[in-house]
C-alpha cells in the first residue's frame, strides 16, 4: 500500500470518545487496535482506506480509478439541493462516491473487493455506487476472482428516486453472474448495513461475514417501531441476532476477518477443468488395508449389540472427524432462511490438501451438548442448512463429503409446522443432481430419510460397528410387534449391520474400525475414515459433472429391481418375448 494511503488511513487524531463506553481512547492506541475500542471491544467505524490497509497485503494492492459519479437526475432538493450534498460529501471524504473498489491479494489470495464507505451520505445506494458495485463483480468474472464486499450503509439513496430502487436489481444480476461463472463471493457486514443494500448484494454472497453487533436489516428499528408499534427484543438486527436465526455464516472480530477471508479465498478458489483430477500431483491412496468390499471378509454380528455399539456417546462426533481428518475447517452457518439448526454442522475445509465441503450430524456427548444438539435430530433448517452448502460446493466445482449420524428427523411440532418432509424431499433430489464428487460415511446411527437426506451420494461408507435402517428397532417392534421390547428382534430382521447392508449394495465399502469399535481408540477411528475418504475423492474427481451425475442415479434407481416383478398392463398372459417386463 502506498504511503500515500498510509498518510490518509492514520490521521492525526490524539483522542477519541468511543461511542460504545463513551471512554476516552488515545487515537495511536485505538488505532493500534484496529479501530476497536480495547475497554468495551465497540468496533468503530473505518473508512474505506483504512479497512483496505487493514485487509489486503501491502505489495500489489491497487486503488482501482473508475470515472463514475452521481447527478441530479430528478433536480432534488429538500433542505439543499442534491448537487450541494454530493459536493460536500465529496469535500469531507475525498471520495467521488461511497465505495471504492481494490483489486490485489489477501494471504496470498487474489481478490476484488468493493469496500462502502458509511461517510458518504450513509452509504446509500445510488446509481453510481451501483455502478461501481457492479463494474467490481465485472472486473472478478472477467479476471475469475473471487469478491469481496464490505458493506456499510443506511439504504437506498431517496434523492435518485426510482434509479436508485433499480440498483438493487442491477447490482443482484451482477452477483448472479458470478453464481453462473463459479466465483466465490464473500461479504462483510459492518454497522449499519440497512435498506437497498441489505436487500440486494451484501446478502447475496456465499459466504457472510459480521463484524461484532454490526446491524443488519431492511427496515431500520425505528421505522419497525413506529409501523408496528411494539418494542424489539433485545439485540434486534445485532449480528448476534442474526447468527443465532441462520442469517449470517459467522461473526469474526476484527483482528480475526483478514486470517478468515484467507482461509475462505484459498478455499472457495476456482477448481481445475472438470475431468482433472483434483491434485493431479499425488498418486492414488491405497485404502484396502481399512474399506471391506467384499461382506464374506466381514464376520457375522449380533444385530442389537451392533445398534448399541453405533449409539456409544464415546464414538467419534463429526466435529472430531472435523478436526482429526480435515484441516482448515470454518464452519458456516444457518439456512438464511430464518434457522441454524445445530444437528447439523458444516462448512469448507481441506482434505489432504484438496478443497472441500464437508456436512454432518452432531449429537454430542454430554447431556448439555446432546441437548443443544437436539440429539443429532435435524430439523427442516438443518436439512435445508446443508442443501445450501451443497448449492455452494456446486457452484465452485468442491466434492462434497457428509458424516451420517442421527437417530432420524426431528419429529415435532415445530418440524412439521415448517416442512420436514419437503426439506428431505427436497434434500434427495439436490443430492442426486449434484456436479461434483459425493462421498456419505455412516459413522453411527443412520436413522431412516433423517439419514438419506445426507447419504445419496456417488460412494456410500459404513463404519462397521454402525448401523443404517429405515426405522429404529423400537419403532419397527412397536409398530409391528405392538411391544418395543421387542427391539432386538425388529433389529435382527431389518439387518442394519454393515456386512447385511454391503452384501445388499446399500453401501459400497466398510470402513474397519479399530478392536472394541471406534470409541476404544478414537484416533485410530478418525484416520481410518480420513483414508477411505481420501482414496474415494482420487477415485471419483477423474469423472466430469455429467458422467457422476449418470452414475449416481444409475446406482439409486438400481435399488429394489431385484426384488420386484413388473407386469405390462393388459398383457398378464405376455409371451415369453415380452421377458423384458420381469426383473430377477
Amino acid at each position: 500500500m502506498t504511503k500515500a494511503l498510509r498518510r490518509r488511513v492514520v490521521g492525526n487524531v490524539d483522542w477519541v470518545v468511543c461511542p460504545g463506553c463513551r471512554g476516552m481512547i488515545y487515537g495511536k492506541r485505538l488505532a493500534r487496535n484496529l479501530q476497536v475500542c480495547p475497554d468495551c471491544g465497540d468496533h468503530h467505524r473505518l473508512t474505506a482506506y483504512e479497512r483496505i490497509e487493514q485487509l489486503f497485503d501491502e505489495s500489489g494492492v491497487e486503488l482501482l480509478e473508475v470515472p463514475v459519479r452521481s447527478r441530479d437526475v430528478l433536480g432534488f432538493t429538500d433542505t439543499e439541493p442534491y448537487p450541494a450534498r454530493l459536493a460536500a460529501a465529496r469535500a469531507a471524504t475525498g471520495l467521488a462516491e461511497g465505495v471504492v473498489v481494490a483489486s490485489g491479494t489477501i494471504e496470498g489470495n487474489s481478490v476484488v473487493a468493493a469496500v462502502m464507505d458509511f461517510r458518504f451520505l450513509g452509504g446509500s445506494l445510488g446509481a453510481a455506487l451501483g455502478e461501481l458495485i457492479t463494474r467490481a463483480a465485472e472486473l472478478a468474472l472477467a479476471e475469475r476472482v473471487p469478491l469481496l464486499i464490505v458493506a456499510a450503509s443506511g439504504g437506498a439513496r431517496m434523492q435518485e428516486g426510482a434509479i436508485s430502487l433499480m440498483q438493487m436489481a442491477k447490482t443482484s444480476q451482477a452477483l448472479g453472474q458470478l453464481d453462473d461463472a463459479g466465483i466465490l463471493t464473500i461479504s462483510l457486514v459492518t454497522d449499519p448495513t440497512y435498506g437497498g443494500v441489505a436487500a440486494s448484494f451484501s446478502t447475496l454472497c456465499d459466504v457472510m461475514i459480521a463484524e461484532p453487533g454490526a446491524r443488519l436489516g431492511f427496515a431500520g428499528p425505528r421505522v419497525i417501531e413506529q409501523t408496528i408499534r411494539q418494542t424489539l427484543p433485545p439485540g434486534f438486527q445485532r449480528a448476534e441476532f442474526l447468527l443465532d436465526r441462520g442469517l449470517i455464516d459467522m461473526i469474526r472480530p476484527r483482528s480475526a476477518v483478514r486470517s478468515t477471508l484467507g482461509r475462505l479465498l484459498s478455499l472457495g478458489q476456482s477448481r481445475p477443468p472438470a475431468g482433472m483430477a483434483w491434485n493431479s500431483a499425488q498418486a492414488a491412496v491405497d485404502d484396502t488395508d481399512v474399506v471391506v468390499r467384499d461382506d464374506t471378509q466381514l464376520p457375522p454380528t449380533e444385530a442389537w449389540r451392533t445398534v448399541q455399539h453405533a449409539r456409544d456417546l464415546e464414538r467419534p462426533t463429526t466435529l472430531d472427524y472435523l478436526s482429526g481428518a480435515f484441516e482448515d475447517f470454518e464452519e458456516l452457518h444457518g439456512d438464511r432462511l430464518g434457522s441454524d439448526c445445530a444437528a447439523i454442522v458444516g462448512g469448507l475445509a481441506r482434505l489432504a490438501g484438496t478443497p472441500v465441503m464437508v456436512i454432518g450430524h452432531q449429537k454430542g456427548r454430554t447431556l448439555a451438548e446432546l441437548a443443544a444438539r437436539n440429539y443429532g435430530m435435524p430439523i427442516p433448517g438443518g436439512y435445508r442448512k446443508a442443501a445450501r452448502l451443497m448449492r455452494m460446493a456446486a457452484k465452485l466445482t468442491l466434492p462434497v463429503i457428509t458424516l451420517v449420524d442421527t437417530p432420524g428427523a426431528y419429529p415435532g411440532i415445530e418440524a412439521e409446522e415448517c416442512g420436514q418432509a419437503v426439506a428431505i424431499a427436497e434434500n434427495l433430489r439436490l443430492m442426486a443432481a449434484l456436479p461434483v464428487p459425493v462421498i456419505s460415511v455412516v459413522t453411527g446411527e443412520g436413522g431412516s430419510g433423517g439419514a438419506l437426506a445426507l447419504a445419496v451420494a456417488d460412494e456410500v461408507l459404513m463404519c462397521s460397528h454402525a448401523v443404517y435402517s429405515v426405522i429404529s428397532p423400537e419403532g419397527c417392534a412397536a409398530i409391528l410387534w405392538n411391544d418395543p421390547r421387542m427391539a432386538p428382534t425388529a433389529a435382527a430382521a431389518l439387518h442394519l449391520d454393515a456386512r447385511a447392508l454391503l452384501r445388499l449394495g446399500i453401501v459400497d465399502g466398510v470402513v474397519l474400525e479399530p478392536e472394541g469399535g471406534s470409541q476404544a481408540d478414537q484416533l485410530l477411528a478418525v484416520a481410518r475414515v480420513r483414508t477411505a475418504l481420501v482414496a474415494a475423492v482420487r477415485r471419483l474427481s477423474g469423472l466430469d459433472g455429467a458422467a457422476l451425475v449418470a452414475r449416481r442415479r444409475a446406482r439409486f434407481r438400481s435399488f429394489g429391481t431385484a426384488a420386484v416383478t413388473a407386469t405390462a398392463p393388459e398383457e398378464d398372459n405376455a409371451e415369453e418375448d415380452d421377458a423384458d417386463w420381469t426383473t430377477q
